[in-house]
């Protein structure tokens, strides 16, 4: 909301991306609230093309759908002009593109798919296109809505369990079961709406033992080829190349965030061996139904990832020698800090372990230690933070 408030009336389409069911659609009526109120006789036209009024003038192509929005503009005054997953229309780049570059039209738009800020459309809006990306609650947001802010500890392992999408986690006052039922209406939503309809998928039991694989993967370095051999060891038969592909239609739908390493010594990128993290831990459990003690230290991996991607960083993982540290991470700021994530590093040997890597790095740069654990402190100059302190805490 502080994003879109200042942007308002810039020269820029803003554009709202998002796993679906995150809450862009709310985020904008949201703000249209906001307009109102701050502007009484405000010109807004809205266009969501999830309804059967808008989806039937979708189809017709972004020529029916721009003099529908024409014929509703008001001469001598600011127009905002909202539409809701603009990429569901046919020649959508040209709809924007005429949009920004009529008068007194102020436009925002969603997207449920990475494509929508790729291709043709980027060269089109070179410069004329912010960005507003949005994630399912983080773990304070989770608190508020829930109103469990008195249990923390209580609500954390709820979180980890049902996630942050805004109807899971009403649902699982109710039961996690109910929860967990939704979260797979989620998935089958998401494949079939944006990913089938927009790329070519050859088999859907392979599809889904790639979409598995990595849900069960998070935190681990993994590969296109790796993939394919432990699926094809396993009686299903698939090549890289395919893998490769499924794996970009499940970033492209915002379902994984791929993040690469950094060597920290020799200060640059490294283009093999890669980590994805899921955008919610709902969906891992909905899809794969594991406990919490099972990799609980890379799921706080992911909630960690996806709090600093909230936070506006830049995150890689780091490479020291022969170590790797979590996360290196580059805030908003332009600060860069390392970050290390642990469930917990009470026995000496484990602690050890998590330091190691920060002895490697070269800079002298923040060190922060994440876990579970109760105790704070610092070793070494390193500080040792409990993760729901820091998720809670720090912005």
């Amino acid at each position: 909301m502080e994003k879109l408030s200042t942007l308002r009336d810039k020269n820029l389409i803003k554009v709202v991306t998002g796993v679906r069911r995150c809450g862009k659609s709310t985020l904008l009526m949201q703000f249209q609230d906001l307009l109102k109120r701050e502007t009484p006789g405000a010109s807004v036209i809205s266009i969501n093309v999830d309804l059967p009024e808008f989806r039937v003038l979708a189809e017709q192509g972004w020529t029916h759908v721009y003099d529908f929005i024409r014929k509703r503009l008001k001469k001598n005054a600011q127009n905002y002009v909202f539409i809701d997953e603009v990429q569901n229309i046919s020649g959508f780049e040209k709809l924007l593109e005429g949009l920004f570059v009529t008068p007194n039209v102020d436009a925002y738009v969603t997207g449920s798919n990475a494509c929508l800020l790729s291709g043709e459309l980027a060269t089109l809006l070179t410069g004329r296109a912010f960005e507003v990306s949005i994630l399912p609650f983080s773990f304070a947001e989770y608190l508020e809505y829930t109103g469990a802010a008195s249990h923390p500890e209580r609500a954390f392992a709820g979180y980890m369990r049902t996630g942050g999408f805004p109807e899971a986690a009403g649902l699982a006052q109710s039961g996690e079961n109910l929860a967990h039922e939704y979260l797979n209406t989620v998935f089958q939503n998401i494949y079939e709406n944006d990913i089938r309809k927009r790329r070519t998928i050859y088999h859907d039991a392979s599809y889904t033992e790639v979409v598995h694989f990595l849900v069960d993967s998070i935190g681990s370095f993994v590969s296109a080829r790796n993939i394919a051999n432990v699926l094809t060891a396993n009686g299903k038969k698939i090549d890289n190349k395919t893998v490769s592909r499924y794996i970009d239609t499940l970033v492209e739908s915002f379902l994984f965030y791929r993040v690469s390493r950094y060597d920290i010594k020799g200060r640059q990128h490294l283009a093999t061996l890669e980590k994805y993290y899921l955008v919610d831990l709902g969906l891992r459990n909905a899809l794969l139904g594991k406990e919490l003690l099972a990799d609980a230290g890379h799921l706080l991996e992911n909630i960690v990832f996806l709090e600093l991607k909230r936070r506006g960083c830049q995150v890689w993982i780091g490479k020291a020698d022969n170590l790797e540290v979590d996360f290196t991470v580059r805030d908003a700021n332009g600060f860069t800090r390392h970050i290390q994530v642990a469930q917990t590093v009470k026995e000496p040997k484990t602690l050890e372990r998590e330091l190691a890597p920060f002895a490697k790095i070269p800079d002298f740069n923040e060190r922060l230690l994440l876990t579970m654990d109760y105790e704070t402190g610092a070793h070494r100059g390193i500080k040792q933070v409990n993760v729901m302190d820091w998720l809670l805490g720090e912005k």
